[in-house]
Parts: structure tokens; C-alpha cells; sequence
């Protein structure tokens, strides 16, 4: 099976990426990001929790003019217009970023207000973004979303433990013009990494397994990771190197997601019974 590429293209937005991209705001530091970069690791999510050592690799890569190396996105949970300008155009300011290349409307499990999509559209026409992507846990929420024909990037929550995508969006999303699939979540908030979920004498997945299982997935273009630290990323650079997963691989990563997704499950309806209403993802 031929290696992951070097380079992606994201659908209709056109933006060239690595097919790693990495979260800031779990506590990685400049250093390991900058190093990450000349693996190609391009595609910056700096979300509501814009950790430090992110912004300031960013202010880095402004400073000595390497700006266009990187893929930024910014992500916006806000529900009000005025709101989201306001703060999309403060983060700009404080990175000393002229635009974004991706605005992601997060969380948005049906059509965003009306003010939202002004909002946006308004920001895009202005040049301080350069493309539009949106979130969503609500699977079918993908369709409504392609249908409007607005979002360049879809960024889809998506794991072992979680591939109800491979049923619910992509065999009903256009083969043509399609937006840049990104996966996130891939160890399932860790989940998938911890031994004490897995099946009796199994040991627990990697983070390379979970990055590799995802990215093996023609489906998906890009797949997000979220280090806390320089170990962890170089974990997750380890799954470009050792390439898509085999056939065998595959059925044990699924296997193990299976046995993980089960757990909560039970969980969730022994806590049903108990008249507790849990919040937490899924």
C-alpha cells in the first residue's frame, strides 16, 4: 500500500496541507510545533483554547516572514454576529496576522443564525479569512451544511470508537466539489490510549494507530491531532512514517473501538437507570 502523501489538497478550498494537522491549545510548546512544520505538518488549529506555545510560533513565523508556511485556522463558538467579528478580528490583531485562512464556525449541529453567516461571509469578503469551515457532532448536520454550499472545510468527529461518518455522510456527499474532510477526535479524548478500556490481555492503541486508522480512510483528507507535549507529537508524526494500516491492523483498531464505544454505552445506561442525565461526548 503506497504511503499517506506528503501534501493534500482540502477539497474545494484549495489549501495545500500536510495530512497531520495540530491543536494548540493542549499545552505544546513553540519548539516542537516549529520542528513539526518542517515535517509538514502545516495545518494550525488554534481554537478557543489558544495555548501559548502555539500563539507564539505563530508570532514567530510572522516575524520572520514564514507566515505563508502554515495553514491557521481560527475557530469561533459564538452564537452572535457582532460577536464573532469582534473577537475574530482581536485574535488577528494579537497574532499580528493581516487574515486567517480558515474561519471554523464550531459546533454547529444545524444551519448557523443568520447573523453568523453575515458575520462570516462579511469577514471572507474583507479578506481576513480566507475560507469557511464548521463543526458539528450531529452527523446528519453535514448534509444540511453541504446543501448551502457556504463551507469550504468540514471537520468531523471521527474515530474507531466513532465511524458512523462512513454510513451517515459520505456515501450521500457530492463526489465532485466535495469541501476538505478533517477528521478530529481520533483517540477518541484519549480513550482509545488508555489500558484500563481495553478487552482483557489486550494492550492499549497508540497514538500512531489512531492517526493511522483515520488517514487510511480515503474518505478524509486531513487528520487533527491535539499533543500536550513534544513526545506526544512525535508520537503522532510516527503514523507518517509507518504508512496506512493493514488489512489486519485495521480489523484490531476497529475491534478495539468497538470494545471502547460498549463501555460508554453501558455506562451511559447504568447511569440512565440511576436517573442521571449525562452531558459528556459520545
Amino acid at each position: 500500500m503506497p504511503p499517506f502523501p506528503s501534501r493534500v489538497t482540502l477539497g474545494s478550498s484549495g489549501l495545500q496541507a500536510g495530512p497531520l494537522g495540530v491543536a494548540g491549545g493542549y499545552g505544546i510548546d513553540e519548539r516542537p510545533l516549529l520542528d513539526a512544520l518542517e515535517r509538514g505538518v502545516n495545518y494550525w488549529y488554534h481554537g478557543s483554547l489558544r495555548g501559548h506555545g502555539m500563539s507564539s510560533a505563530i508570532r514567530t513565523l510572522v516575524s520572520s516572514g514564514r507566515r505563508e508556511q502554515v495553514v491557521l485556522v481560527l475557530q469561533s463558538y459564538s452564537r452572535w454576529g457582532w460577536l464573532l467579528e469582534q473577537t475574530f478580528k482581536r485574535g488577528l490583531r494579537s497574532l499580528g496576522l493581516d487574515y486567517a485562512d480558515v474561519l471554523l464556525l464550531g459546533l454547529h449541529n444545524s444551519s448557523p443564525p443568520a447573523a453568523i453567516i453575515e458575520s462570516a461571509t462579511r469577514l471572507k469578503e474583507q479578506g481576513l479569512v480566507r475560507s469557511l469551515a464548521i463543526s458539528a457532532h450531529r452527523r446528519a448536520a453535514f448534509l444540511e451544511h453541504e446543501s448551502s454550499a457556504r463551507y469550504d472545510i468540514f471537520h468531523i468527529r471521527y474515530s474507531a470508537a466513532h465511524p458512523g461518518a462512513e454510513q451517515d455522510v459520505f456515501p450521500v456527499l457530492p463526489k465532485e466539489r466535495r469541501p476538505g474532510i478533517v477528521a478530529y477526535t481520533a483517540t477518541r479524548w484519549g480513550q482509545l490510549l488508555d489500558p484500563a478500556r481495553m478487552p482483557a490481555g489486550q494492550s492499549a492503541l497508540r497514538g500512531r494507530d489512531c492517526y493511522r486508522f483515520v488517514l487510511s480512510n480515503p474518505d478524509f483528507n486531513l487528520c487533527m491531532t491535539g499533543p500536550r507535549n513534544g513526545t506526544e507529537l512525535t508520537e503522532a508524526l510516527a503514523a507518517l512514517d509507518e504508512g496506512p494500516l493493514s488489512r489486519e491492523e485495521e480489523r484490531h483498531v476497529r475491534d478495539i473501538g468497538q470494545h471502547v464505544r460498549a463501555q460508554r454505552s453501558i455506562y451511559q445506561r447504568i447511569r440512565a437507570g440511576r436517573g442521571t442525565v449525562l452531558s459528556g461526548h459520545s
